[in-house]
């Protein structure tokens, strides 16, 4: 499944909205999302969000879209 996780780039600094980013990548659970997530970067994760269907596809079409692969 392909998650979209929201994030703030500084786990030391107060969240703002106007700061989050988000990254898409692919696992088998949120759990196993959220673990990869934390064991490769040092992002603030807001929330990560299930993409299927037509909300997959709507989110496909933005020129942003990439699939974020962490090498082991």
């Amino acid at each position: 499944m392909i998650y979209k996780v929201y994030y703030q780039n500084d786990k030391k600094r107060n969240p703002k909205r106007e700061d989050t980013h988000s990254l898409y990548l692919e696992a088998d659970t949120e759990v196993e999302a959220r673990a990869q997530v934390e064991a490769h970067t040092e992002h603030n994760i807001e929330f990560i969000e299930a993409m299927e269907g037509s909300t997959l596809a709507y989110e496909q079409q933005n020129p942003n879209y990439k699939l974020t692969e962490f090498n082991e």
